[in-house]
Order: structure tokens, then sequence, then C-alpha cells
């Protein structure tokens, strides 16, 4: 894995900070998905927790599964989305507007994860 922080270019240190970021988020929706847990609620909140965590690890160490996973997440979260709301919206949008924009992030760092595999 080209993990060498000396041979970064600015792409490859603004894929690691937005990786850094999706593991913090992650951790934050598993605390939170753990506490509704114990209160008998809603499971969605610590997978898709767990599956930001691993899915900027992943990116953190340049691999694509990483993309792939989060990707499965954002898909689980538009499955979770419609099942609670149905096609309303107003109420979709809330659940899902935060995981659109950080996939367009994903996608936009797609050719540098590409360029830094090529270097392994």
């Amino acid at each position: 894995m080209a993990t060498d922080n000396a041979s970064r270019s600015v792409g490859g240190w603004f894929l690691l900070v937005f990786a850094i970021i999706l593991v913090i988020l992650g951790l934050i929706l598993a605390a939170g998905g753990i506490w509704l847990v114990t209160l008998g609620g809603s499971w969605y909140y610590l997978i898709a927790g767990l599956g930001l965590i691993i899915s900027g690890g992943l990116m953190a160490r340049d691999s694509l599964t990483g993309v792939w996973v989060y990707f499965l997440v954002l898909f689980g979260t538009l499955i979770w989305a419609l099942w609670e709301v149905g096609f309303s919206p107003w109420e979709l949008l809330p659940r899902v507007f935060g995981y659109i924009v950080l996939g367009v992030i994903v996608l936009a760092l797609l050719p540098t994860l590409k360029r830094r595999q090529a270097t392994i």
C-alpha cells in the first residue's frame, strides 16, 4: 500500500484527511447507534457508523475497497430512508443529503486513489 506520507501529493493528503473525517463521522454515528440500540431503537446508525469507519480506514490505506464500502453505506442509507419516510422529498433530504455530498467527494477523489494504488 502506498501509505508513505513523504510521497503524498496534495490530492493524496486530501484523500487522507477525508478518510480521517469519514472515520470520525463513523465513530460519532456508531456511538449514537450503540445508544439507540440499547434503548431498543434502530440499528441503522450503528451499522452506518461501522461502514463509515471501515470505508475511511480502507481509503486511508489507499484501498479502492473503501470506495465500494462507502457506496454500500450510501445505498443502504437510501433504502433505510425510503423505508422510514417513503418518497416524501422533504423528509428524504435530511436523511440522504450529507451522504450524497460525501459521495460526490469520494468520486472526486477516485482518480487520486487509483493513482496511489498504481504506485503500489
